[in-house]
């Protein structure tokens, strides 16, 4: 979680000082949600999310040099510098990709999950999207064809209560169950709080043995929050400075593993130390991109299908 933190820290100063172009969704406040997933899934389940992805790379065990690279855009990013923040993906660590388009985790992620029962490995896939995304006719599309043919998938709605600057009382309809969604396609489901690291890496094992039992798919609706805005370019308006920092002061995910760990024994000094760790490893990724090359302008003419 400190490592996402921190590399998302670093992003946003990359990108303020215009080293990263283009959009850029940062996930800090949210840590526990994609780390817990992460520690219950299994060896060779998949990963797939939508465009707030550099902490599903970084989970998965993505070098941070490499996903820094592809921010800004360089030939050693996981994209070859062409896809950017929304759109990278890694074979060896199973990332299917950060995907741009509000709702498409929920169809492709079924792909990848029909491809599990059809060879059947065993294997399930870990499907992110929003809390807005879940108002999209594809996701229930999804939902109807996954029940169907008892596909083994997990369906993670990251609720982080505003869908760019739209708060989710206002767009949908039992805006505080989002988790019953699918019971009409007979999905069973179940909210955990994610900013708890502890509660999401438990509610991810039973969802996961639900799924990879041949019972089918099932939602986990993760209740999280952002602490920046929507993207790069969004101030936030929509929301108060108090309730930003009310949630950073009393609710924040990092800060309440490090009491756990601090009871359990650890030492004051040791966690200093991994945040010191943290930091050297993100200032070399930064180093590193800003100093990679670009794309040769041939790249515009690789991997595309015509």
């Amino acid at each position: 979680m400190l490592l996402i933190r921190r590399f998302e820290e670093k992003a946003g100063q990359l990108y303020g000082m215009g080293a990263i172009g283009g959009f850029c969704h940062l996930y800090i406040g949210q840590e526990a949600v994609v780390v817990g997933m992460l520690m219950a899934m299994e060896e060779g389940d998949q990963v797939i999310t939508a465009y707030r992805d550099h902490g599903h790379m970084l989970a998965t065990g993505m070098d941070p040099k490499g996903v820094m690279a592809e921010l800004t855009g360089r030939r050693s990013g996981y994209s070859k510098g062409k896809g950017g923040s929304m759109h990278m993906f890694s074979v060896e660590k199973q990332f299917y990709g950060g995907h741009g388009i509000v709702g498409a985790p929920a169809p492709l992620g079924s792909g990848i999950a029909f491809a599990n029962k059809y060879r059947e490995n065993d294997r399930v896939c870990l499907t992110f999207f929003g809390e807005g995304a879940a108002n999209q006719g594809q996701v229930y599309e999804s939902f109807n064809m996954a029940s169907l043919w008892k596909l083994p998938v997990v369906y993670i709605i990251e609720n982080n209560h505003y869908a760019m600057g739209t708060a989710v009382e206002r767009a949908s309809a039992q805006a505080e169950e989002l988790y019953l969604r699918g019971l009409a396609f007979g999905i069973p489901g179940e909210q955990v709080d994610g900013m708890d690291v502890a509660e999401v890496k438990a509610a991810g094992a039973r969802a996961l043995a639900h799924a990879r039992s041949g019972k089918g798919p099932m939602i986990l609706e993760a209740l999280t929050y952002r602490y920046r805005g929507h993207s790069m370019s969004d101030p936030a308006k929509y929301r108060t400075r108090e309730e930003v920092q009310g949630m950073r002061e009393h609710r924040d995910p990092i800060e309440l593993a490090r009491k756990r760990l601090l009871e359990a024994g650890r030492s004051d000094d040791e966690l200093k130390e991994i945040d010191r760790a943290v930091r050297a490893q993100i200032g070399e990724a930064a180093e590193f991109a800003q100093a990679e090359p670009e794309p040769d302008p041939a790249e515009l003419f690789t991997d595309v299908t015509a």
